[in-house]
């Protein structure tokens, strides 16, 4: 987009806020025209979220001033800046889940006929904002929000916005728990707000869907504007540069070597249950092997099979060589496997519990007769493993909440660590984590792994498995289609996850990738 297309639908000048003595923002400036997708990127911290609710109306600025449509305005609560036609979207949707869609669109606002609310004329209106969103097909007025899928959801909050004729709209990690699929979907709403002359502040740690969305791209790092520029005219390398401060010779750590890797630690033969048929797997001592597929495919149901979760029905498992029969999590901890699941808020940690607390649960979980009997003991190993995982906190008593998500992520693994696990497993491990807590994320699984762990990782971020995965496997319909070697193309992976991975066609795949 030129700069001589006219004045911007939105400007922030000199945004500046601090907290209890502790500047956050540095005199931030951010523009967005109508019809123009903008991304802020920057790692956690960098002031991002901060800026967009200084936008939103949730902080009031210490210095600076906001202007739509050239002139100024002031927000003293999230309703004024809705009216005024700025919506934020949060990772978080702020949705009443026994509620309709009709009663969370209109929530506070509802329209009336007399003293009571007009229902009709309610779902009426709200009936044609899913229409502009071309979801009325799936979506009524009258159902419970607390039944549909998070992708619905979002459709909601966004119908939600555009009932106050938002003009601004900021998405704020909007596709963190959405499938690959489901974000398609909602980036071709993200255009179709676009081409109605939106602005729309587009906020993501995945770079991928910043190249593919945005014309223009501000970073922040540590509450300053590093700089805007065109997404066109910047490439990756550049643009994580801008984020992190530094270049990054490679995203991923050097792989190991297959004589480097020891006897077999998790061997599934033969398995089935639920949606899973004829698993046959096999982790080696040293070895990270990747889990693909596309949604649905059964990658995390054999996660929660081998962890007891939702435990295989027929078929041997065997760690170490022992064959061992897993019912339950504990019994999976009693053998030394644990798991960072994919929603680690709601399943990996206790976010108003302390690191200290929350590091200490897997070893709570086995009793203190069962750790005896395990040689793990009963001191508290904590505060040395934080710092083995470099984990970053004010101390081991802060709560976990006030964490990035990079070191909520660090918490989880100070959890399994302490088990002294023989077999790791991670589902989604850097899911809404920004580009350098990545980094160290993946310098910790491969470590790891060197130190002698089986590491089964899941991902559905393609670079991330090939980058990080010795092999692998990936999965279709609840059964294994295929294996390929370390360094294997996006191309042959999606040909074995689509069942169009024919004979000679994943070597095909390879030549047209490279």
């Amino acid at each position: 987009m030129s700069e001589d297309q006219g004045p911007p639908l939105l400007a922030m000048r000199g945004i500046e806020k601090s907290f209890v003595g502790v500047r956050v923002l540095h005199g931030v400036d951010l523009e967005c025209r109508a019809g123009e997708v903008h991304a802020v990127v920057g790692e956690n911290g960098a002031g991002k979220s901060t800026l967009m609710k200084v936008l939103a109306g949730a902080h009031a600025p210490d210095a600076g001033e906001i202007l739509l449509d050239g002139e100024p305005v002031s927000f003293r609560h999230a309703r004024e800046a809705q009216e005024k036609g700025v919506s934020i979207i949060y990772q978080e949707f702020n949705l009443l889940p026994e509620r309709t869609v009709a009663q969370n669109v209109f929530l506070g606002r509802e329209p009336h006929r007399g003293p009571l609310v007009d229902r009709r004329r309610m779902d009426q209106e709200t009936a044609e904002l899913l229409r502009t969103l071309e979801v009325d097909d799936a979506i009524r007025p009258g159902t419970l929000v607390g039944d549909l899928p998070v992708a619905q959801q979002q459709a909601v909050e966004i119908a939600k916005a555009l009932s106050f004729d938002a003009r601004v709209l900021v998405l704020d990690e909007p596709t963190a728990a959405l499938s690959a699929a489901e974000a398609e979907v909602l980036f071709g709403r993200v255009r179709a707000l676009r081409e109605r002359g939106l602005a729309i502040v587009y906020i993501s740690h995945r770079l991928k869907e910043v190249f593919e969305l945005s014309e223009r791209v501000t970073v922040l790092k540590d509450g300053h504007k590093v700089g805007t520029v065109a997404t066109a005219e910047v490439g990756t390398r550049e643009l994580v540069r801008m984020m992190v401060g530094r270049d990054l010779d490679h995203y991923y750590p050097p792989r190991a070597v297959p004589e480097d890797f020891g006897e077999a630690r998790l061997r599934v033969r033969d398995a089935s249950g639920g949606m899973l048929r004829d698993i046959d797997l096999e982790v080696r001592s040293g070895e990270v092997v990747g889990l693909a597929g596309l949604q649905g495919s059964g990658r995390t149901e054999l996660a929660r099979a081998i962890f007891g979760v939702e435990p295989f029905e027929a078929g041997e498992v065997e760690v170490d060589g022992e064959s061992v029969r897993i019912r339950s999590p504990r019994e999976a901890i009693r053998h030394r496997i644990g798991f960072a699941t994919e929603d680690r808020k709601a399943e990996g940690i206790i976010p108003i519990r302390s690191v200290r607390e929350n590091g200490w649960l897997g070893l709570r979980a086995l009793g203190g007769r069962l750790r005896r009997a395990l040689g793990l003991g009963t001191g508290d190993k904590v505060e040395e493993l934080s710092r083995a995982v470099e984990l970053r906190a004010r101390s081991l008593e802060q709560e976990v909440r006030y964490l990035s998500g990079g070191n909520q992520q660090k918490v989880v693994l100070t959890k399994w660590l302490a088990l002294e696990p023989r077999v790791l497993i991670f589902d989604e491990p850097t899911r809404g984590i920004d580009v350098g807590a990545k980094a160290g994320i993946h310098d910790l699984i491969r470590r790891l792994a060197r130190e002698g762990l089986a590491v089964l990782m899941i991902s559905s971020e393609l670079p991330e498995v090939i980058g990080m995965s010795d092999r692998i496997v990936v999965l279709r319909g609840g059964e294994i289609a295929g294996e390929l070697p370390a360094g294997a193309s996006e191309a042959e992976i999606m040909l074995l996850a689509t069942g169009e991975g024919g004979a000679g066609q994943p070597e095909l795949a390879r030549q047209e990738g490279s």
